[in-house]
């Protein structure tokens, strides 16, 4: 492994490598280096809207030929700049190194064409974007509408928890014809920057490839952000973030500027009574349980982390609650390595706070956590442990309650998945929990491996946030005339 490595600016088709500052990564001391984006900052955004102009010599049919031919050089077995990628990203990833070769070799996958073509119709619609549509209905007689959606210039602060987030933002971006700086993270410095070269080899005059730039520079920056967060050089800020960064980025917020937040959430479950009817139910559902807390190594924001039991909260109750944890642990460790493994770097305060809870045996059980292999707690009190918001590397709150309804409580605007078990209660709980905030309700096991739909996302439809819908009007003369008496 390289001992600094170096991750280019990418503007526009052209591979920047000079100007180089030093940056830390986020795990295992890794360090890296990249070209100073103050120097480069004007020519990073594009001079005026007009240029996006060679976008619209494309039909959605060339786009979407372009991408599954991108998609073909992006396999793994042989593609360099993905390989680079991954070995940067085995040292500064929260997902382990089987995980990570499981996503890298799957990126073809996502530029299937009828995928593709089933994100547009699923979003914004062909029709929207590829020509100006007759609005139906008329309020006012004598006058009609035609809509049509156009790309924006943004900038996407991005997510690097899962190599996925920078395939999907490079693909978002190509289909609504936008022009794309991606702010590429510092937990996933290259997969971005991978994707761009491999576009840079394929097509390097493409227009595709001339709207995408990919930069890294420290968030906060001020003498960067300042000169790009400009409503004369951007249209759309889409911010993958914790509150900190968000709300940092708000500060740059005026008219003509539109923020799209994609921020992390905490997903949850709930489980009902009817997982305890009997001992096969109730193995079936730990393993479901085990797949919701473990998947990507609970590094998503899809992943549980606390589950809300009905199994009682008498001493029978807890009893039952703490047999479907100790499952829960149990089918944890089997899980493939390609979906979770024995976090590589166990966050120590999660650990100290695990070691601290052991002593009051009256208030939790614990299984596992002595090492980094995961856990599963029961608070036998009835509520989610202090620390619920820093759970992670596979560790899971059990709480056993009476009543579903204090579960459903539990829900707020930070929630975003919800796996739920059995299904007629998922149907029954539906409504209340998206009334309390809840934007993702899944089968019990599926919520972070099954995950279908990629144009919804925390309650919102990105594709249609990031487009400019245009309306063109004409009204009929004589209409017009007499509105002036």
């Amino acid at each position: 492994m390289t001992s600094t490595w170096k991750v280019p600016l990418i503007i526009r088709g052209n591979v920047i490598e000079s100007d180089e500052q030093h940056f830390g990564g986020r795990r295992g001391g890794v360090s890296f280096t990249a070209p100073d984006v103050r120097r480069h900052a004007d020519e990073l955004t594009l001079r005026g809207p007009s240029m996006m102009a060679d976008l619209y010599t494309l039909s959605l049919d060339e786009i979407v030929d372009f991408l599954v031919e991108l998609g073909q050089h992006l396999n793994f077995a042989d593609n360099r700049h993905l390989q680079h990628a991954f070995e940067l990203a085995c040292t500064t990833s929260g997902l382990s190194e089987s995980i990570l070769r499981f996503h890298y070799a799957r990126t073809p996958r996502l530029f299937q064409r009828d995928e593709l073509y089933a994100i547009v119709a699923r979003s914004v619609g062909a029709d929207y974007l590829e020509g100006w549509v007759e609005q139906p209905g008329k309020l006012i007689p004598g006058v009609t509408a035609r809509t049509r959606a156009f790309g924006a210039r943004c900038v996407h602060v991005i997510a690097g928890n899962a190599p996925v987030v920078a395939v999907l933002t490079v693909i978002r971006n190509a289909l609504t014809r936008s022009d794309a700086i991606i702010k590429a993270p510092s937990n996933d410095p290259l997969t971005a920057t991978a994707i761009a070269r491999t576009m840079i080899d394929m097509a390097p005059n493409h227009p595709l490839t001339r709207h995408l730039s990919v930069a890294y520079w420290k968030g906060g920056d001020e003498a960067v952000e300042q000169r790009i967060y400009d409503p004369r050089r951007i249209e759309k800020l889409v911010a993958w973030g914790g509150f900190d960064s968000v709300k940092h980025i708000t500060r740059y917020l005026q008219p003509g500027i539109d923020l799209i937040t994609l921020d992390p959430k905490l997903s949850g479950t709930i489980i009902g009574k009817e997982a305890f009817a009997d001992d096969a139910t109730l193995a079936s559902v730990a393993k479901r349980l085990a797949l919701d807390i473990g998947a990507q190594n609970q590094e998503a924001c899809v992943s549980a982390r606390v589950a809300y039991v009905q199994s009682g909260t008498d001493e029978a109750g807890l009893a039952r609650c703490a047999r479907l944890a100790g499952l829960t642990f149990e089918a944890l460790q089997r899980l493939p390595d390609t979906l979770s493994t024995p976090h590589k770097a166990f966050d120590p305060v999660l650990k100290e706070e695990l070691d601290g809870i052991r002593m009051f045996a009256d208030e939790y059980t614990v299984y596992g956590g002595r090492g980094n292999e995961g856990a599963v707690i029961v608070s036998r009190d009835g509520t989610p442990v202090s620390f619920s918001r820093i759970l992670g590397c596979r560790v899971g709150n059990l709480v056993p309650v009476d009543d579903i309804s204090t579960a459903v409580r539990s829900v707020n605007a930070y929630t975003q998945t919800i796996g739920i078990f059995p299904e007629t209660l998922k149907a029954a709980l539906r409504d209340r929990l998206a009334w309390q905030g809840a934007q993702r309700l899944v089968s019990l096991g599926a919520a972070a491996t099954l995950q279908h739909n990629l144009e919804r996302q925390d309650a919102i439809e990105p594709l249609r946030r990031m487009v400019k819908w245009v309306t063109e009007e004409s009204a009929d003369p004589a209409l017009i005339e007499s509105l002036a008496g």
